[in-house]
């Protein structure tokens, strides 16, 4: 249904990919929305939202999930040129995989729409427009956005060499979201009911060592030095090595870990060897919350946002705190310091006076 009164975007809840549908109190809409097979109602989001499938995203006119790859089979012959040097420039410049991936996406759904028009024909208003179509009929997230801008932004700069082609194009201002802590004690209920010796040790280690969870399937065995209780984690984010301390309780664990499942080469392996994957671990997060009947929207990140608050409520310096972390700025270490101000949170409400 395309109504200008409504607000379609793409998200999650409850760690599931979903569409949100947002408007002002209206009864015709609601009763609209209503007729959606799937439908649910989001208090922490005051929106409606349905699940994020094919069916939705074409009654909506968002773009499908496999928009990029469908884009990229229908690029004109004339810019295919560009979007293969657009690759070889991300790579000599040494980007991640996934980020590669995920600009290639992004470029090819503009390459996509130039048709038989050469980019290098295109100017600045050509590209304020495409961002103001991706804005306003697409509906594309913020985060999705910023995405997109990043990777024609490195396309008309790095490609093309037009250094100040953007002066003039805003962004949207990014949405300033604070981490999502777990309470200790729901930590180590989390932990009790992980019975499961490796998916145990992953999150023990994840929350021990405040780990992303790229850095945890990444760890090697020989990463570990149990002698100097350090663990080496290699070209983490940023493609920067970094040092962590490694926990003294979890070493008993983990010397029983290494007789039962025999790693080879990396810490943690699949069933059939090989490194575990990032979804894999992600989903041994979730079944792990579910076991321990926590019914808080968080993910595996939120074990790393724990370790961080809980390491400052108990008194560590922020800038070790950076350190451990891996934090270029130092502004994003200070955002722990907004979830966990004890003097904040220790200020009585005018309603407990009341009633106490």
């Amino acid at each position: 249904m395309i109504d200008h009164r409504i607000d379609y975007s793409l998200g999650f809840h409850r760690e599931k990919a979903v569409v949100f549908i947002g408007f002002k109190k209206d009864a015709e809409l609601v009763a609209w929305v209503k007729t959606l097979v799937g439908r649910q109602w989001s208090n922490s989001n005051k929106k409606w939202y349905v699940p994020d499938n094919d069916y939705y995203r074409d009654l909506f006119a968002l773009p499908q999930k496999n928009e990029g790859k469908r884009a990229m089979s229908k690029i004109d012959d004339i810019n295919k040129p560009h979007l293969l040097r657009f690759i070889e420039t991300l790579q000599l410049k040494g980007y991640s995989a996934n980020t590669i991936r995920t600009y290639q996406n992004e470029l090819s759904q503009f390459l996509f729409l130039l048709k038989d028009r050469d980019a290098l024909l295109c100017d600045e208003t050509n590209v304020r427009n495409y961002f103001l179509y991706c804005i306003n009929e697409l509906k594309l997230s913020e985060n999705t956005m910023h995405s997109r801008m990043n990777a024609v932004k490195f396309f008309f700069e790095k490609v093309l060499h037009r250094e100040k082609f953007f002066f003039e194009i805003h962004r949207q201002k990014k949405e300033k979201k604070l981490p999502k802590v777990i309470h200790s004690s729901d930590i180590k209920l989390v932990f009790d009911k992980t019975t499961n010796l490796k998916h145990n040790t992953m999150l023990k280690l994840s929350y021990g060592m405040g780990l992303r969870v790229s850095e945890v399937v990444n760890l090697k065995i020989s990463d570990i030095d149990s002698k100097q209780m350090l663990v080496l984690l290699e070209r983490a984010k940023g493609k920067k090595d970094r040092y962590v301390n490694l926990p003294e309780s979890i070493l008993a664990q983990l010397r029983t870990y290494f007789i039962e499942y025999k790693p080879k080469v990396y810490l943690f392996e699949g069933l059939y060897g090989g490194q575990y994957s990032s979804r894999s671990a992600q989903a041994v997060f979730k079944q792990a919350m579910i076991r321990a009947n926590l019914n808080k929207v968080v993910s595996f990140h939120s074990l790393r946002h724990s370790y961080a608050t809980h390491l400052l409520e108990n008194g560590t310096d922020i800038r070790f705190i950076q350190d451990l972390l891996g934090h270029n700025d130092i502004k994003t270490t200070l955002l722990y310091t907004q979830v966990s101000d004890s003097s904040i949170r220790k200020i009585e409400s005018p309603l407990d006076k009341i009633y106490n």
